[in-house]
């Protein structure tokens, strides 16, 4: 199994219970295509570098797990129509 970090940056506007629906819902396909969670880390609120969907600024969260080859690929495939997510990145973590 790889390890694999997913970056979100969740839509500001959102109220907090909205917001972690968002999360476990992510968490959810995560776990559904056999990946393991293993950290979930909340920042705050950030302002953004530039305005996405007339957003100024995010929620971030990082997920680290580990999983197969294949769910990195299903995870984004889901993420990438929730409306509330504005920027996501699935990244392999090299483990020296």
């Amino acid at each position: 199994m790889n390890k694999y970090e997913l970056a979100l940056i969740v839509n500001a506007k959102l109220e907090d219970e909205e917001r972690t629906i968002v999360v476990e819902k992510i968490k959810g396909y995560i776990t559904c295509y056999n990946g393991i969670i293993e950290k979930v880390e909340e920042w705050d609120k950030k302002r953004l570098a530039y305005a996405i969907q007339h957003q100024r600024e995010g929620f971030y969260y990082f997920i680290q797990f580990a999983a197969d080859t294949v769910c990195p690929e299903e995870v984004e495939k889901h993420v990438r129509i929730i409306d509330s997510v504005l920027r996501y990145l699935i990244i392999r973590k090299d483990v020296k």
